[in-house]
């Protein structure tokens, strides 16, 4: 926001420097980015004297002017009709860079040496007179600056606001800020007009179909406008803040806008089929062509000003080349409304169409500030343009914005700021930015907050207002209480650190992913139509393009991650990241978020040496880790399933197993699909894990349980049994195990096999189980029988059979 001395000093005397007053503005909470005099770029103009004008020896129409600025003399080519000797104008030397972007140098006009360039006002952009040159008041001392001889100095005061401070975006909201710190009041500019209906209701009409998104239009209508350039003054206005003048009824506009913050929008009533105005949301695919030329394609939810007939504007963001205002324009519809925030932050985000109109809108305009704009440009137009301002104006407010009084305690704003304030002086800060405040007792104020502070809702913001008013820096320092005893972690932090640890130990790196994924991840994961994960909470301002919603998976953060690395020949990759997903309940209720591990391998589980072959990653190379991780957890009952086929959706189908702890499902784990690695431009195999970390976490014991080294040999037995090939190893050991024979200290799978002499649809399966007594070495005869016992239950249980 850029604010011109000289157009703020019509509100309010500015009684202090402008160093001052950046300072003051900075401490209040509005950070000034910058200072500069807007006619700085006339240090290089000088007042010269026309000391000899001859002809031109190549052109009729242009003079060689002989021009003296004290102790050089310049030869210039001129032009101009009033160019005569002794005159004094300015003088523009090489190398002044004019408002326009022309930079000027020595150059030959018609065989003819220049070095310089004397002009006029409309070139200084110092008036409107473009005819001849700039003829200056012969008592100005030759040579000066013509900063200095015509005292041209007006600072203009460069403001970075933060989204909280729409209200500043306007001249008046920086005028209530510098009268709050000189102690002044703001001298309103008095142009409220009548508000009867009169003879409007005649010619014109607002329909408002979408009151979630426009809450309040209003309409003014001049007839007899005359289009042509602004008076000075007001090209003067938009000039200083760093606007183009276009004509005069779109520069009034833009004028008011700046003066006052509420975007306004001017129609040629001609290209208004029907003379109405209809507010309604687009139809979704809808087209339309906005004022810059370019075809816009429009969404459901996106906010539409139409006639009778066809779309005229966007709402709140720019009009259309259909309705804009011609050299032809007779008659004007003034548009003046409040806009949903939300509806127009979305639109032009999506749109990717930033205006100075819809950055007032998407942060808060004033809701009852439409009327104060409307009847200021109204009465403008008829002053200007030479227009007649038809009898009454349209409000249509379907929805009142309210704005209730906020109930401020004096003990505790003192208490939260550290301050020590008496209710008076509270109340002085706040009247001072022309809140309402009415003393409740001996510690309560109950405040009235002006409809153009937006941002202004509860106690807290209220108490903001108190600091920055009171003064940052006379808030004295203090040092946080800090206990001497040592606070203990959570056992959830406890958990997620140690298995952090844990993971680090086994050779993975931990990444951290932003929390934003693309909309396209739920299909590059291929997941099903009614997953859940599906649900996607849309973010409002989101960073990029590819960052438009929340993460529902990890996978996606890491799969990118994976890609990154490839692109640098990183191909070994153990990746692992704990983090939260979110599952929308709505764009207005809180997700449902869920803590996650994830991790993935790809490339070698080595690299080759001169003694050992390079070997790549394997779906047991990522399982073995996670066996290791969950059992230095403690995790009892721990089993590894295959999962249905139908269930895979970016991990490949019988290369998929679900991860359990007895009946309860804490993750998965697998390769990827070929098809999502194909969607995130993957040409190499990679394994995931996923594990449930609100499952998992209260699972970890922190007992621990020692044994004494076994005194007595161990005898280990094989067994070699042909099953159908749709049983589990795991079911095997697991039902070995649930014989809870005494004697069986261990048992684990040690091959594999299929194929030549076993039977179709069948697989051999051998696994050793290790027998130990902790009395007494054990002889044959005890170890047969119960290895007996085991063979014969698995024989009968799985309808297995010895191989031949």
């Amino acid at each position: 926001m850029k604010v011109s001395l000289s157009w703020l000093s019509r509100y309010l005397p500015v009684k202090m420097p402008v160093a001052d007053i950046a300072e003051a503005l900075t401490m209040a909470g509005l950070e000034v980015d910058s200072v500069f005099d807007r006619y700085d770029y006339l240090n290089t103009v000088r007042v010269g004297r026309v000391a000899a004008v001859h002809p031109h020896p190549n052109a009729d129409k242009l003079k060689l002017c002989d021009v003296t600025i004290g102790d050089q003399t310049h030869r210039v080519v001129c032009g101009a009709p009033n160019v005569r000797p002794d005159m004094l104008a300015p003088l523009a030397l090489p190398g002044t860079l004019f408002p326009n972007g022309l930079l000027l140098e020595q150059s030959l006009i018609r065989g003819q040496a220049s070095e310089g360039m004397l002009c006029s006002e409309g070139e200084l952009e110092l008036g409107p007179d473009r005819s001849g040159i700039m003829d200056l008041d012969p008592g100005l001392a030759v040579g000066a600056a013509l900063t200095e001889a015509l005292n041209l100095h007006d600072p203009v005061i460069e403001i970075d606001l933060t989204p909280n401070r729409p209200d500043c975006l306007s001249l008046l909201g920086i005028a209530r800020e510098v009268a709050a710190i000189q102690g002044n009041r703001v001298a309103y500019p008095e142009e409220r007009l009548p508000e009867e209906t009169g003879g409007i209701a005649e010619k014109t009409s607002v329909a408002i179909e979408a009151p979630d998104h426009c809450p309040r239009y209003a309409a003014r209508l001049v007839e007899g406008i005359t289009i042509g350039p602004s008076p000075f003054w007001l090209q003067d206005r938009l000039l200083s803040v760093g606007l183009r003048p276009i004509n005069n009824i779109v520069d009034i506009t833009n004028f008011v806008m700046m003066e006052t913050g509420q975007p306004l929008h001017a129609f040629d009533f001609e290209h208004l089929e029907e003379h109405r105005i209809v507010v309604r949301t687009a139809n979704e695919g809808e087209k339309f062509t906005t004022l810059d030329g370019k075809e816009r394609t429009l969404a459901s939810d996106m906010l539409m000003i139409c006639d009778g007939k066809k779309p005229v504007a966007v709402g709140g963001v720019m009009g259309g080349l259909n309705s804009e205002i011609e050299n032809t324009t007779t008659r004007v519809l003034i548009e003046s409304a409040y806009f949903d925030p939300v509806s127009i932050r979305r639109t032009a985000k999506r749109l990717g169409l930033g205006t100075d109109a819809s950055h007032r809108f998407e942060r808060g305009v004033d809701p009852d500030g439409t009327l104060t704009a409307l009847d200021r440009a109204a009465r403008l137009m008829v002053k200007i343009g030479g227009g007649v301002l038809v009898d009454g104006l349209i409000d249509e407010r379907p929805k009142i914005v309210e704005n209730r009084p906020v109930t401020l305690s004096v003990t505790r704003t003192n208490r939260v700021l550290g301050i020590d304030l008496n209710a008076d002086q509270i109340a002085d800060l706040l009247r001072s930015i022309e809140f309402g405040v009415e003393k409740e007792g001996s510690d309560a104020l109950t405040v009235t907050v002006p409809s153009f502070r937006v941002d202004v809702t509860r106690p807290e913001d209220l108490m903001e207002e108190v600091a920055r008013l009171w003064g940052y820096n006379r808030i004295p320092v203090t040092s946080p209480a800090m206990p001497a005893e040592a606070v203990r972690p959570t056992q959830r932090m406890t958990a997620r650190n140690r298995i952090k640890d844990l993971m680090s130990g086994y050779g993975f790196a931990e990444a951290v992913n932003y929390s934003f994924i693309d909309r396209g991840a739920c299909d590059k994961l291929r997941l099903k139509e009614d997953d859940p994960r599906r649900r996607l909470l849309e973010i409002l301002n989101p960073l990029t393009e590819e960052q438009t919603v929340m993460r529902t998976s990890l996978i996606p953060g890491l799969l990118e991650a994976m890609g990154r690395n490839l692109a640098w020949q990183m191909r070994n990759l153990r990746l692992f990241e704990v983090g939260k997903t979110f599952v929308s309940n709505g764009q207005e209720a809180l997700p449902d978020e869920t803590e996650i591990l994830a991790g993935l391998l790809s490339g070698a589980i080595h690299e080759g040496t001169w003694h050992t072959e390079e070997r790549p990653a394997d779906f047991f190379d990522l399982k073995g880790n996670i066996e290791a991780l969950l059992n230095a957890l403690s995790i009892p009952d721990l089993r590894f399933t295959a999962m249905d086929d139908t269930d895979c959706t970016y991990t490949r189908p019988g290369h998929t197993a679900r991860i359990l702890a007895g009946d309860q499902a804490l993750g998965l784990m697998g390769e990827v699909h070929p098809a999502t690695l194909k969607a995130y431009d993957l040409k190499q195999t990679a394994f995931i894990v996923e594990l449930n970390m609100d499952r998992l976490i209260p699972l970890i014991s922190d007992e621990k349980q020692a044994r004494p080294i076994p005194r007595f040999p161990s005898v280990s037995r094989d067994i070699t049994i042909i099953v159908d090939r749709s049983v589990e190893a795991d079911d095997l050991l697991r039902s070995v195990l649930e014989m809870d024979e005494e004697l069986v200290e261990d048992l684990f799978l040690f091959d594999l096999y299929e194929g030549e002499n076993i039977p179709q649809g069948r697989k051999s399966v051998s696994f050793r189980i290790i027998y130990r007594s902790a009395l007494e070495t054990l002889e044959d005869d005890a170890v047969t029988g119960i290895h007996q016992r085991i063979s014969d239950m698995l024989l009968k249980k799985y309808n297995a059979a010895f191989p031949t």
